[in-house]
């Protein structure tokens, strides 16, 4: 068990298309989580940037590009790049350094702005790369990845592509009532089924888009937190970044191969339930104790998956999960209250951070229209290329 770390402050920049550089939209979102956190920039001891690959120079040093862009103060500065985990390891390493005394307050900071279309390996040849393997090899975009993992639950489980409408209603609904989203109209199952196939049998809706977008934390010591008059704040309880085990005997994107289980028997746990579970026994809760999540739905099939990846359910019953309205606000366990991927869109470094900033408006009650009565206990789930884990708690 490690000791909670206090959430002062939470920003973001709302997600779009908008046409300007990452920075801007980071700097947005660190000055709204500053002014959440009633802080001044010259306050912060440590940044800690979550990187893109897409800003050039500067997104591979995101912690010094946003220390910059605030002015500089002579702030610890910190860059993190785990693709779509890039969030949750900057949260992670946050975390660290206010447990070890380097820091009593800390700025979390991700931005991105993505190019039109699906996301592409960057340039050059690297043949040791999966992710420039799956492309150059077998053509196997996202969308084909996320094709062939929902005829996985079709033939295993029996999902059907009316179960995949029912998550981009739901996450629509809920984008619809949030301000920061990218996507904010409701929609139908029949505009679900009508919408073009990209890969079969996803169609456009049921597929996340690529956006811009910022997300940003102040995260303290709980000790600094009572100094600033901030007697019960939402606090992180874990972080889970843990990676997969021998034999891995399910595909994850980018990996085109799974390890063999003829002489060594499978773990337990898939790498993406190990995820949660991870987190949960750092904290000391089950999945019967959360209030809510939010999962990273690239695809609606993938979110039912992450139904029984974080065990909410057993294996094969997300979709029965889906239609009794578990999922649901008013549900048992309410997942993806913000609206989701569905309703913002991939802005990679910020994404995990993004999911942070919504559980820490639930857990204060503020929330708006989206909020879960009673919120107290929430978790994020999210991973990232080459077996990055992410997952974060949050308590209130």
């Amino acid at each position: 068990m490690t000791a909670d770390v206090a959430v002062l402050g939470a920003g973001l920049h709302p997600w779009g298309k908008w046409g300007r550089g990452f920075v801007e939209y980071g700097t947005a979102a660190a000055r709204a989580a500053l002014a959440d956190a009633g802080l001044q920039w010259r306050d912060i001891g440590s940044v800690v940037g979550a990187d893109t690959v897409r800003g050039g120079y500067p997104g591979y040093v995101a912690g010094a590009t946003f220390a910059r862009a605030l002015g500089w103060q002579g702030a610890r500065v910190t860059s993190v790049y785990a693709a779509c985990a890039s969030g949750a390891q900057a949260v992670a390493a946050a975390r660290a350094q206010i447990l070890a005394g380097l820091a009593d307050v800390v700025l979390v900071v991700g931005a991105d702005a993505a190019p039109k279309g699906f996301f592409r390996p960057a340039g050059g040849d690297r043949p040791e790369d999966p992710d420039w393997l799956r492309f150059r090899l077998l053509g196997a975009t996202n969308p084909t990845y996320f094709g062939l993992y929902a005829r996985r639950r079709m033939a295993l489980f029996g999902d059907t592509l009316e179960d995949f409408a029912l998550v981009k209603v739901k996450n629509a609904a809920l984008g619809a009532l949030n301000p920061y989203a990218r996507y904010r109209e409701r929609v139908t199952a029949e505009q679900v089924a009508a919408s073009q196939v990209v890969a079969d049998p996803l169609r456009l809706l049921d597929i996340c888009a690529t956006s811009d977008g910022g997300a940003a934390l102040v995260l303290s010591s709980l000790e600094y937190a009572r100094r600033h008059g901030a007697a019960d704040p939402v606090r992180i309880r874990a972080v889970s970044t843990v990676t997969p085990r021998y034999p891995n005997t399910v595909l994850d994107l980018p990996d085109i191969a799974t390890d063999s289980a003829a002489a060594v028997e499978p773990p337990a746990r898939s790498f993406r339930a190990s995820i949660a579970r991870a987190a949960y026994e750092e904290a000391g809760i089950g999945p019967e104790d959360l209030s809510l999540a939010e999962v990273y739905d690239l695809s609606t099939a993938l979110e039912l998956q992450w139904y029984e990846d974080l065990g909410l359910c057993p294996e094969g019953e997300a979709a029965k999960l889906l239609r009794e309205g578990a999922t649901a606000p008013g549900g048992r366990t309410p997942v993806n209250s913000s609206g989701g991927l569905a309703s913002f869109g991939e802005a990679v470094p910020a994404q995990a951070i993004a999911q942070v900033c919504e559980l820490t408006w639930q857990l204060r009650g503020a929330a708006g229209d989206r909020q879960v009565a009673g919120a107290r206990v929430g978790i994020t789930a999210n991973q990232g290329l080459f077996g990055h884990g992410s997952s974060v708690i949050a308590v209130h």
